[in-house]
């Protein structure tokens, strides 16, 4: 199985045309946000001397907070270019980066090998990813956590289509950051509410927490409030 070239040049070329400016990617929020947050829920279940690996990690934002709460942290992407940001902003060098491609089993395989069982952290990627994809990603998730393993995975929910089709709607068009995701063929909340925990499950991942949350943007609407996306947040062991 293997992504579609479509979707690989569509990530490349956004990264690609995205500064180092902290923020400018939608989905770039600060850590307090985020990765602070998220860590607060899966830590008392999670051993901190095992590394995690951040699926999707995009320029790395997470993955830095992420490194000071594990023993290692290495973040991941499909994107060759978003590797190359996460790099430039780890000025301190506190984490490692490398492209990976989730759908690729023995690359997935191979870095599981190298880094042993490992929690994994994993932000809005299911959603992001083609169809046929999916139970790739989520069985990228199962492989990486090995016996040891925990992972905090949180995905957008249906309620987000409609957040993102009225800020499409609004007077003007869609916010400037907002435009650049649609600009590059991108689509986000694709996945059906029940088809995330479907996959995981088939994955061989066992949900030992979940609950209801937001995604909180790097935009603002046109009222001034930030563009927060509804989504549903799990805690997974191996089975």
């Amino acid at each position: 199985m293997g992504l579609s070239q479509r979707y690989r040049d569509a990530w490349e070329s956004y990264w690609r045309e995205t500064s180092d400016a902290p923020g400018e990617a939608i989905w770039d929020s600060d850590p307090s946000l985020t990765a602070i947050p998220h860590c607060a829920i899966l830590l008392p279940h999670a051993d901190p001397s095992l590394p995690v690996i951040d699926l999707g990690c995009g320029n790395g934002t997470q993955t830095r907070y992420l490194a000071t709460r594990f023993a290692r942290a290495v973040g991941v992407d499909l994107s060759q270019a978003a590797i190359e940001h996460a790099r430039r902003a780890d000025t301190a060098k506190v984490a490692e980066f490398e492209q990976l491609n989730l759908v690729d089993g023995e690359a997935v395989r191979e870095l599981s090998a190298r880094v042993g069982d490992t929690h994994v952290y994993m932000r809005a990627v299911i959603h992001q990813s083609e169809p046929q994809d999916r139970p790739a990603v989520a069985g990228a998730v199962a492989t990486l956590l090995g016996e040891r393993g925990r992972a905090f995975v949180v995905e957008l929910t249906s309620g987000s289509k409609t957040v993102l089709q009225q800020a499409a709607a609004a007077p003007g068009g869609p916010p400037a950051k907002l435009r650049r995701v649609f600009d590059h063929g991108l689509k986000p909340a694709g996945a059906a509410d029940d088809e995330v925990p479907r996959l995981l499950g088939e994955a061989g991942l066992r949900i030992i927490g979940s609950g209801d949350t937001t995604l909180p943007q790097t935009e603002y609407l046109a009222d001034g409030t930030r563009m927060e996306l509804p989504a549903r947040w799990f805690v997974l062991a191996p089975v």
